[in-house]
């Protein structure tokens, strides 16, 4: 993955974790809302299936932490 690619990702992961920390809900359920948002960035991008994309998402290993 080239690496102006994973910044894209890493950017809405954070966004997406802010916005659902400031909304109430907890680290786990800002990270899956982060995770659910940059794998539907990476498929609209590249058009690979859904579960692939998430997958490929989870190896960045991005952790809510990074959004503080």
């Amino acid at each position: 993955m080239e690496d102006s690619v994973k910044v894209m990702l890493e950017e809405s992961y954070i966004e997406t974790v802010q916005e659902a920390l400031n909304s109430g809900h907890s680290s786990m359920d800002a990270h899956k809302e982060g995770v659910v948002a940059a794998a539907m960035l990476l498929a609209s991008m590249t058009g690979v299936e859904d579960d692939e994309a998430r997958s490929q998402v989870a190896s960045l290993q991005f952790r809510p932490d990074m959004a503080a």
